[in-house]
């Protein structure tokens, strides 16, 4: 088995709002992988003390923690364990009915010799190559479906889409959100290699169009996970100085995390 982890903050001087984990159990057979990809919360303020590493730090930490030890236990269900625990360490102290209670993005897989688990929520991408080497991606794709006119300002993605049904689902205080998670089980053998990006890593897909998924993995497999975020910085920079102006992102720089599994 190869692993490789990257996870870069967007600018040097912030917090990386990012969490990625991979997890082998002690029996040596299996493992899983976690990421998430914490919401970069408004200054008007979320209802909560505590920022948004602090939430994706104890929510990662539990799913690293149930994924392995509790390896019977669906993704999703492990999912909505994680986040009531989560819930549960800020609940007297916080508003948690606050629309931007922290909250991330998430991407789970779990391997075993038998079988391969995933869920994702949100927008951040699962890559799963067979062994004949197709690539098939797993997107929760809600988001991207929504007009763009929907997402205009913060007031009303928060009023009549977060986490809000005909809108988006992330993790954030109500255990029952990982129902709506976009889940499945595959063989075994016909998994060769996983690898889990951020909406900052798939930059390089989605946004910047330097190749397809199939592209994306292969050059993880030859050049590394930190290629593939440097490609991308390297991408921001030319954009922020004018030259792809069109395509409208709203930061110039995100955090980046791509984990790479070679089973």
């Amino acid at each position: 088995m190869r692993t490789e982890l990257v996870s870069e903050p967007g600018l040097a001087d912030h917090p990386n709002e990012d969490f990625a984990s991979v997890g082998l159990p002690a029996s040596g057979q299996g493992g899983s992988l976690v990421v998430l990809d914490g919401v970069t919360p408004p200054r008007s303020g979320t209802g909560c003390l505590h920022s948004v590493p602090w939430f994706t730090a104890r929510l990662g930490g539990a799913l690293t923690e149930l994924t392995v030890s509790l390896p019977d236990v669906p993704l999703a269900d492990a999912l909505s364990r994680a986040i009531a625990r989560t819930s549960a360490a800020h609940a007297e102290t916080c508003d948690l009915s606050h629309p931007r209670t922290p909250q991330a993005t998430v991407v789970l897989a779990r391997w075993s010799p038998a079988r391969v688990e995933y869920l994702v929520l949100s927008d951040s991408a699962l890559l799963v190559e067979g062994p004949d080497g197709a690539v098939s991606t797993v997107l929760d794709d809600r988001l991207a479906r929504l007009p763009r006119s929907a997402l205009a300002t913060d007031a009303m993605i928060d009023a009549g889409l977060r986490n809000k049904e005909g809108g988006f689902f992330t993790a954030a205080a109500d255990p029952s959100v990982a129902a709506r998670a976009v889940t499945g089980v595959l063989p075994r053998d016909a998994v060769r290699t996983l690898a889990a990006l951020t909406d900052g890593a798939a930059r390089w897909v989605e946004k910047f169009r330097e190749g397809d998924w199939a592209d994306c993995l292969a050059l993880l497999r030859k050049q590394g996970a930190q290629a593939l975020v440097d490609r991308v910085r390297d991408l921001e920079r030319t954009d922020a100085a004018g030259g792809r102006a069109h395509l409208g992102r709203s930061k110039t720089h995100d955090d980046a995390t791509v984990v790479y599994a070679e089973l």
